[in-house]
């Protein structure tokens, strides 16, 4: 891996001191956590389009629900993967994920902006307070206390994303020295278009060549739990 021993390289001659790591589902990919979108998405031959959304939550709540506790089940028993664990030995990275799983958090990660929310929470229909939810529900679909429907705390399609998050971390970004932008496909927008601020040193890792890879300054072509440990390390020598 060549790019990476390039990149190492270029962190040790900067010695970066603020650092933002930007993450996607192939952080999570070793972890056992298949992406429910694209050919292998397929639930009960409902893709997540087609469940994933407000109208399908008012139509069927639950039938929702049951497919968000089939994920719930699947992502409860998977384990932080060498990936997160090395994030997580960053002093004081901000990491913002697409991620919903919340895998940095159980790695140690503990500034972290969610971009899409988290399997772990829900949200009351009719108050919007959230409440943790990690556990499996006595009743599906489950209920607030005030008796309205609770819903996954999940950024839907045509949902627009969490208040101040996009803003607090276009902010970290573009004045971070290095941006680590892990496991995403750079696709999905508005998101997406973070990496564009980035204005300091910025590293993907990602299997293939994703949509972002020509708008870093270096594309490993590796696995995020391949990849992510050296390039920590090398950030490390320099604090």
């Amino acid at each position: 891996m060549s790019e990476v021993h390039d990149a190492i390289a270029a962190i040790r001659n900067r010695r970066p001191q603020s650092v933002v790591v930007f993450t996607g589902a192939g952080v999570s990919a070793e972890s056992g956590i298949p992406t429910f979108r694209g050919s292998g998405g397929l639930w009960r031959n409902f893709r997540a389009e087609d469940l994933a959304t407000p109208a399908a939550f008012a139509r069927d709540p639950k039938l929702v629900w049951e497919w968000y506790e089939w994920r719930r089940g699947l992502i409860r028993e998977a384990q932080p993967n060498a990936a997160h664990r090395a994030i997580a030995r960053l002093p004081d990275p901000l990491v913002v994920t697409q991620n919903v799983d919340g895998l940095h958090e159980r790695a140690g990660s503990r500034d972290i902006v969610e971009l899409h929310g988290n399997i772990f929470r829900a949200r009351c229909a009719r108050e919007r307070k959230t409440i943790q939810a990690r556990e499996p529900f006595d009743e599906i679909p489950p209920r607030c206390t005030c008796g309205a429907l609770l819903r996954p705390d999940i950024v839907w399609f045509g949902e627009t994303l969490p208040a101040g998050a996009m803003e607090r971390a276009g902010a970290a970004i573009a004045a971070a020295d290095l941006l680590l932008v892990i496991g995403t496909s750079g696709v999905v927008y508005p998101a997406a278009g973070l990496v564009a601020l980035a204005r300091g040193l910025s590293i993907e890792i990602n299997p293939e060549a994703s949509s972002i890879s020509t708008a870093c300054h270096f594309a490993v072509t590796a696995t995020a739990a391949d990849a992510t440990p050296p390039i920590v390390d090398a950030i490390m020598e320099g604090r």
